[in-house]
């Protein structure tokens, strides 16, 4: 039951993510808990804590697509238990992305950390980058 009430989330989370490369956040934000310990960390801002500032980020992240669509979910790890849950996949995805008119492919990095409230499955932590290879360790120094 755990295992198919939680793939059945995953393909609904998937679905969101779809229309979030289209510009739409509104279902991811569905998904996400509303309570003040969400977090959210994504590729074009500092970490967002809280609903009302994860909501923000959302919506300002979704801004940055158009035109988009998921490709791909390459699922590296996960974990269920009857409360809590993981996973890690890399998130493939074709969009018009800033001002750009051209549409690009992109892979995000994704850790996301699932939950239950009120009986279902919601998202209480999410962080996406673009790091999908290896990379030098200078790579993180900041000039």
């Amino acid at each position: 039951m755990v295992a198919s009430d939680f793939d059945q989330f995953v393909e609904q989370y998937h679905r969101a993510l779809d229309a979030f490369f289209r510009g739409d956040p509104e279902p991811a934000k569905m998904l996400y808990s509303h309570l003040e310990d969400a977090s959210l960390a994504n590729p074009f801002g500092p970490v967002a804590i809280g609903w009302k500032q994860v909501a923000e980020t959302m919506e300002r992240a979704a801004s940055n697509y158009r035109d988009g669509e998921a490709t791909g979910f390459e699922t590296v790890a996960a974990y269920v238990t009857p409360d809590l849950a993981y996973i890690v996949e890399v998130e493939r995805f074709k969009a018009r992305v800033g001002a750009k008119e051209e549409i690009a492919s992109g892979a995000l990095r994704v850790t996301s950390i699932l939950r239950r409230e009120g009986g279902a499955w919601k998202v209480v932590h999410r962080h996406a980058d673009p790091i999908t290879a290896a990379r030098p360790a200078e790579s993180v120094i900041q000039d």
